[in-house]
C-alpha cells in the first residue's frame, strides 16, 4: 500500500493545479477537472478534499441552483472535518479557516436563488467565522467580500 501522507499531499497538488485552471479563467475545463476528482473521492473520500472539491466546484456552475447544492456540499464536507478531526489541531484549523468563505459563498448564492433570509444568516456566519481567519491578504480579502456582499444585501454594510 502507499503513504497516505504522499497520497493526501498528491491530491491536494491535483486540486491545486485545477484551482488555478480556474483562476486563469477556463471555467469550462476547471469545472470538467472538478468533476472527475469529486468522482474519484466519491462520497467516502478525505472530507477534506472533498470540501475544497466542491467548494471551486460551485465557483464553475453556471446554474446559481447548482452553485448553491455545491457550496451546500462543500459546508457538509466541512463539517465532517471539524468532527473527525476534533483531536488535530492542525487539520481542524484548516477548516476553521474555511468557514468564513463557505458561509460567504452560501450567503451569495441564497441571494442569488431569492433566499434573502438564509442568505442574512450565513452571512452572519461568515462575519462571526472571520475572527478565525489571519491577518494576511486571504483573511484580508475574505473580510472585505464580507463586507461588501454586507452592503450589497443590507445596504448599511452592518447586518441588522
Amino acid at each position: 500500500m502507499g503513504d497516505p501522507a504522499a497520497a493526501d499531499d498528491a491530491m491536494t497538488g491535483r486540486i491545486g493545479q485545477v484551482v488555478m485552471l480556474l483562476h486563469a479563467g477556463d471555467r469550462e475545463e476547471a469545472r470538467n477537472r472538478l468533476t472527475a476528482l469529486w468522482a474519484e473521492l466519491g462520497e467516502q473520500g478525505d472530507p477534506l478534499h472533498r470540501c475544497t472539491v466542491a467548494h471551486y466546484l460551485a465557483d464553475t456552475q453556471d446554474d446559481p441552483e447548482d452553485e448553491l447544492s455545491w457550496d451546500l456540499r462543500a459546508l457538509r464536507a466541512a463539517d465532517t472535518v471539524a468532527a473527525e478531526r476534533a483531536g488535530d489541531d492542525r487539520r481542524a484549523g484548516q477548516v476553521r479557516g474555511f468557514y468564513p468563505a463557505l458561509h460567504l459563498n452560501l450567503a451569495a448564492a441564497y441571494a442569488r436563488v431569492g433566499e434573502d433570509r438564509l442568505a442574512r444568516s450565513h452571512l452572519g456566519l461568515a462575519r462571526r467565522a472571520c475572527s478565525d481567519l489571519s491577518e494576511d491578504a486571504y483573511g484580508d480579502g475574505v473580510r472585505a467580500a464580507v463586507g461588501r456582499l454586507e452592503l450589497r444585501l443590507t445596504g448599511s454594510g452592518q447586518l441588522p
